[in-house]
């Protein structure tokens, strides 16, 4: 038995909460599908969050935990869930599991984030979970007082690695750059460049790991000379970049070449009813502040999507007379007329519905029928148009009446 919502979230980080609180507090029943076993997305990996406005001191794990118990406040159900399919069948959408469970849905919010980007480097696999890590906030009590390599110089990569020094011996970053030149912010490089306890090796990537068992040596190839050299430490994090989690999205909504979700400002993808937030959105920043943004507006435009299409549905799609619909503006005079001489045909008298469709706020049913023009008026029996007439004049509405 399918479980039915107004709204279901695919995901627990910051814009997918975001949204959930948004719409449980407009009422809408709302449901957080999360694959993960503790919700709060990339930001409940971090320790440090110094830059969420009107929160100078908390950790990334303590505002994770207050985005979710806000949501809870308005209704919001979590449940755990990897989701493997979407079927769109109109105004319904179907959430399927990996487990076998249904989720029905009038709308969908995506928020699925990104996963952290594998090199593919010889040992990288090999030693997953044997000193292998892309979490500093999960793994770094397990290398106190060891030495280890980070990977990376963007901004993900430089915090992480200032988290790793309270914890480990000493830690060698390898970039990618010149001598000083690195991809994280000024303050942050500062930080970086201030504390004794990192090391830096300039102009170079990681060729390989190994180990017998555990990792014991990192291989680093300098980038200008080819000359390769060794590094004893007990651990590599990899920091660098991450990969959208979009997979079970192919041929339901469109993907970036790089599979990011392609998204309007009003975070609609091209599937009717369906929203993308976060960093799995086609985006240039991604911060949590973003992020919660994107959820809070994606919210607001499902419930807008959803009291839309259901008014439709009901006074039109399953009305049992036949349809005259007036797609008009207030703004337009030659629309203000129309429906005057609509409003005195009578029309219910002679067994029609009328209906007055505002194009501005009703974007959505607007752009199904391709209205471009108004005033636009239609006639649908069953559901379906029976005709079109666009700037019509009296007597050829008549003619269809």
């Amino acid at each position: 038995m399918s479980e039915k919502y107004d709204l279901i979230i695919i995901g627990g980080g910051p814009a997918g909460i975001s949204a959930a609180i948004y719409g449980s507090r407009s009422r809408l029943k709302t449901l957080v599908l999360e694959a993960k076993r503790k919700t709060g997305g990339q930001p409940s990996t971090y320790h440090d969050m110094e830059n969420y406005p009107g929160v100078p001191e908390t950790t990334a794990s303590e505002l994770m935990d207050n985005f979710k118990t806000h949501a809870e406040k308005f209704g919001t159900e979590f449940k755990r869930g990897e989701v493997e399919a979407i079927e769109v069948n109109g105004f319904e959408k179907v959430i399927k599991s990996k487990k076998g469970k249904e989720y029905r849905a009038k709308s969908i919010v995506i928020a699925t984030g990104a996963e952290p980007r594998k090199l593919g480097i010889k040992g990288e696999e090999e030693f997953k979970g044997k000193g292998v890590s892309y979490c500093a906030t999960c793994d770094a009590d397990l290398f106190t007082d060891l030495d280890i390599v980070v990977v990376g110089n963007g901004n993900s990569a430089v915090e992480e690695a200032i988290y790793l020094t309270k914890f480990v011996n000493k830690l060698t970053m390898i970039v990618i750059h010149d001598e000083g030149v690195m991809d994280a912010e000024k303050i942050l490089q500062e930080q970086a460049m201030e504390n004794e306890k990192i090391d830096f090796v300039w102009n170079s990537t990681l060729e390989e790991i190994k180990g017998e068992g555990l990792v014991e040596k990192a291989v680093v190839k300098n980038i200008k000379t080819g000359q390769k050299s060794e590094i004893d430490c007990n651990g590599v994090f990899f920091f660098v970049g991450r990969v959208p989690s979009t997979d079970f999205l192919e041929g339901v909504v469109d993907l970036t070449e790089h599979g990011y979700i392609k998204t309007t400002k009003q975070m609609e993808t091209n599937q009717p009813g369906i929203y993308a937030v976060g960093d799995v959105r086609d985006k240039v920043v991604r911060q949590v502040i973003t992020a919660a943004g994107d959820g809070a507006t994606a919210a607001v435009m499902a419930q807008g999507y959803i009291e839309e299409e259901e008014y439709w549905q009901n006074n039109v799609v399953q009305a049992e007379k036949p349809t005259i619909v007036a797609f008009w503006s207030v703004t337009d005079q030659n629309s203000l007329d129309i429906v005057s001489q609509l409003e005195n045909m009578e029309l219910e008298a002679k067994g029609y519905k009328f209906i007055k469709i505002d194009t501005y706020k009703n974007r959505l049913i607007s752009n199904r029928y391709q209205i471009e023009e108004i005033p636009t008026v239609l006639k649908l029996e069953a559901g379906k148009v029976a005709s079109k007439l666009v700037k019509p004049g009296k007597e050829e509405i008549e003619a269809i009446i």
